[in-house]
């Protein structure tokens, strides 16, 4: 078991390591082998006892690979084994992509962060809030603009619509309860600038920075990029981001001939065995042969654990990877700094612009302080720690999900540090 892992490492370490550069030495050899078969063992676990169909999972340090395994199945009715470039659904792991987008547009002028994002999309000049008293509901003007930091930081009373509240309005606008569990747009023969026009026109459920509210923040966002750069969303981050860094797996949509390389998807049942889920938006989704004409910018991308590991490895090297910069230094500074203060978390837990924080050690998990991530709707997860100088990245495909995999595997990962 302890072997499996060296073949695929060797080959991804000429893949993710920044090239014309000699690798240094680290200052100590920080993993213990044998506790790294201990992810083996776990990851098997969960394929035997059938909590999951398959995972991917790669760990990174110092931008090389210190572990890479594929266990389980792609597709078990198909009898697809899973594989290190299996494709996934990333869901809300889109967000972090979008953010880079966003600021790059900051980088060059072309937006601001106190910006209203009614400078972009009309609609959003004068937006309404649901505000609750006992069991009654009034639609309210809201008190301000909402902002790009109010978009980026989920702090501008925007949800998936799923709220007792509001869901009924949202049903009735294709949203909601009427996109999946909330999030999915895929379906739609739509640009996604139309769809967030008519979002305007819903009230939100909270004042703009008042309260952490996760919703539709980073779909916004998505249309802004497209206004404020005139250019296409998918054209966008292909040219912008994932081109430049070499990330050739991670689009919105799969060509049909690589229909394969996809892993299904599974859902628990309430004994957390899993059966397959179903076809359409609340399991395998239109992400090969759906209209193509929705970008969502909070949730649609697809990638393998082997791309998203490039686009974080840049983050944690501080915008730039393989000698190409995507931010600068002190935009990923920004992005990784708790920019909400205890709206998010009051037990230590933080939000910047994309990425969940780690305010203080032991907030969550054995994370150290200043590392960030997020997961994904599938189940995917992944966190970068700067101080130890990791990057950990978990890919599997399980909505909805009753399983303990995305808590247990990077406690896996650290435990092996020494």
């Amino acid at each position: 078991m302890k072997k499996i892992a060296l073949l695929p490492i060797v080959v991804v370490l000429c893949t993710i390591a920044p090239s014309g550069q000699v690798a240094k030495p680290a200052a100590q050899a920080t993993f213990a082998p044998d506790r790294l078969a201990r992810i083996d063992r776990a990851l098997q676990e969960y394929v035997d006892e059938s909590r999951i169909g398959g995972a991917v999972a790669l760990v990174l340090q110092d931008g090389k690979p210190v572990y890479e395994r594929a266990v389980g199945w792609s597709d078990k009715e198909a009898g697809r084994r899973m594989t290190p470039d299996t494709i996934f659904r990333i869901a809300s792991q889109t967000k972090a992509i979008t953010s880079v987008a966003i600021l790059s547009l900051m980088e060059e002028g072309k937006v601001g962060l106190n910006d209203p994002a009614g400078r972009f999309i009309p609609g959003f000049e004068k937006t309404t809030v649901a505000e609750r008293n006992g069991s009654d509901v009034s639609v309210v003007p809201a008190k301000r603009q909402i902002t790009i930091r109010d978009l980026l930081t989920h702090t501008a009373g925007v949800s998936y619509g799923t709220n007792a509240s509001v869901a009924s309005l949202y049903e009735k606008k294709g949203l909601g309860p009427a996109a999946g569990f909330g999030w999915y747009t895929a379906d739609k023969s739509e640009p996604v600038c139309d769809t967030m026009e008519r979002l305007a026109t819903l009230p939100f459920v909270a004042q703009p920075g008042e309260a952490w509210v996760y919703g539709y923040n980073t779909d916004i966002l998505g249309c802004i990029v497209e206004r404020a750069s005139r250019v296409p969303l998918d054209e966008f981050i292909r040219t912008r981001i994932t081109g430049p860094l070499g990330m050739k797996d991670t689009q919105f949509f799969l060509p049909p001939a690589q229909r394969d390389r996809l892993a299904a998807v599974y859902a628990s049942g309430s004994d957390g065995r899993i059966t397959r889920a179903p076809d359409g938006p609340k399991g395998q989704g239109n992400y090969v042969d759906g209209p193509r004409r929705s970008f969502s910018g909070g949730a649609g991308l697809l990638s393998t654990a082997r791309d998203y590991s490039r686009f974080l490895e840049m983050i944690r090297n501080g915008g730039a990877l393989d000698g190409v910069r995507i931010l600068a230094p002190r935009t990923v500074e920004l992005m990784t700094t708790n920019q909400v203060g205890s709206l998010h978390s009051p037990t230590g837990l933080g939000y910047g612009l994309g990425f969940e924080t780690t305010d203080r050690f032991g907030a969550n998990g054995l994370d150290s302080a200043g590392a960030f991530g997020w997961s994904g709707a599938y189940g995917s997860l992944y966190r970068v720690d700067p101080k130890a100088r990791l990057v950990i990245t978990l890919m599997i495909q399980l909505v909805p999900s009753r399983s303990d995999i995305g808590n247990r595997f990077p406690t896996l990962v650290y435990q092996a540090l020494y």
